[in-house]
């Protein structure tokens, strides 16, 4: 008989940042699927468990979402207790429902195990709220990043809607998503910031504004990067300005 799979969250990166539900499960795995950007710390959960990398990295060599629902598939019927551990939570902009779909057409059991989101991660480092009484009311996760073989997507009318807006995978793109913004009417006075790395040690962040952005194309980041788009943001571009960006390019 095929064993169950658990599709758990591993969070923005901080080890103790993942679920006691699925701490738990890691800790009775037999076999672990883990992504590129889960911690090394992560994994001495499951000491138990063969290990199995499967990272998927932007602009980077990475095991293609075909082969990904192959090896569940096959550690399903290997092993009793398998686990996906994908960053963040599995079902933001993290690929889950085609594993999700692989799994159902070959009658395997999965449970989801939810995460924590960098954007509530990048929101506590930063010590802002994406939401404040009387100024932003709604928050909009999105990515302007479309991959190969996909269509593009409306993304600029819905972020300017918003009162805050989280974009992920958005770093590498910084100068086409300013100029798309800029197009679509948003000020290039609005705040913003850039996140790397949420939730470690080596966590950092620039405040800028929107006429600033481009800039951050050209940035050789060391980890994975967000971008937080509101007047919420108001005070920590206030307090930046002035001050050079420096990245890392």
């Amino acid at each position: 008989m095929a064993g169950k799979v658990h599709l758990i969250g591993a969070g923005p990166g901080a080890a103790d940042l993942i679920t006691v539900r699925g701490m738990r499960l890691l800790q009775q795995a037999d076999a672990v699927l883990y992504d590129a950007l889960v911690q090394p710390e992560m994994l001495d959960y499951c000491p138990q468990a063969v290990l199995i990398p499967v990272g998927k990295r932007c602009n980077k060599t990475s095991t293609a979402q075909r082969f990904i629902n192959k090896m569940l598939l096959d550690a399903a019927h290997k092993y009793q207790r398998v686990v996906r551990l994908k960053g963040g939570d599995p079902m933001l902009f993290g690929r889950a429902q085609e594993e999700l779909q692989a799994l159902a057409q070959a009658g395997i059991a999965c449970e989801v195990v939810p995460g924590i989101t960098a954007a509530l991660a990048a929101s506590a480092d930063a010590g802002v709220s994406l939401t404040s009484r009387g100024q932003a009311r709604n928050v909009l996760f999105a990515t302007a990043r479309v991959g190969e073989g996909e269509a593009g997507s409306d993304w600029v009318r819905p972020v300017m809607a918003a009162d805050t807006t989280v974009l992920y995978m958005g770093v590498k793109q910084a100068a086409e998503i300013a100029a798309a913004l800029l197009a679509g009417g948003m000020r290039p006075d609005t705040p913003l910031l850039i996140v790397e790395n949420a939730s470690l040690p080596n966590a950092r962040e620039w405040a800028m504004s929107l006429a600033e952005l481009p800039q951050a194309a050209g940035w050789e980041l060391a980890g994975p990067a967000i971008l937080l788009v509101g007047e919420v943001y108001r005070a920590k571009q206030a307090l930046a300005d002035g001050l050079p960006l420096q990245g890392l390019g």
